[in-house]
């Protein structure tokens, strides 16, 4: 057994031991939503002042408005009430540091850990890869202020989310802690 798994589970028992959140409602409380990134340094719960059952917080890989990502938002709104949502983007994001191109040559020569260094992308080793990288939109970042207003405008464009929710843009500092806003994306959420 790994030590990860070791702590996980360890972690996992002292949180149950004291558990007493068994009675919260399935809708959030606060009946909002986040987009954002899978990033470890951000802390939805810490930046937006959330307990559990607040919110609905949807992760994955730059907090971009991909297919899964309005899939959840829509459920969020339709079946758990949610009314307002908003798309947080991060300063220092990993999805600025390659383009879709990179990441399908990685892809193609080895399906093992890249490494990166002031040259660029390395894979560590040699095949298999998969051709099956360029099969997917990446989503990579050039402009995070321009990334956030995309993503908010592909929400609000999409046929299942109603014209009356409003989408918040914003960009939360890695340095700093603060949410700064993309008004252009907050104006086109409205």
């Amino acid at each position: 057994m790994s030590n990860v798994l070791n702590e996980v589970l360890l972690a996992n028992r002292g949180y149950a031991a004291s558990f007493d959140k068994g009675d919260l409602p399935m809708p959030p409380g606060r009946r909002f939503a986040i987009l954002t990134c899978m990033d470890a340094r951000l802390d939805p719960a810490k930046y937006a002042g959330l307990s559990e059952g607040d919110a609905h917080v949807i992760r994955n890989a730059g907090g971009r408005a991909s297919d899964d990502a309005i899939r959840s938002l829509v459920i969020s709104y339709k079946l758990l009430g949610t009314r307002e949502w908003f798309v947080i983007h991060h300063t220092d994001c990993g999805m600025e540091t390659f383009t879709d191109d990179i990441m399908r040559g990685l892809l193609a020569s080895s399906l093992k850990t890249a490494s990166v260094d002031e040259h660029g992308w390395h894979d560590c080793c040699e095949g298999p890869g998969s051709a099956e990288a360029n099969h997917i939109s990446w989503l990579t970042i050039k402009d995070q202020a321009q990334s956030v207003l995309e993503d908010v405008q592909r929400i609000k464009a999409h046929p299942l989310v109603p014209s009356d929710i409003p989408v918040y843009g914003y960009i939360y500092d890695v340095k700093s802690g603060r949410l700064i806003e993309v008004p252009e994306a907050t104006a086109a959420g409205k």
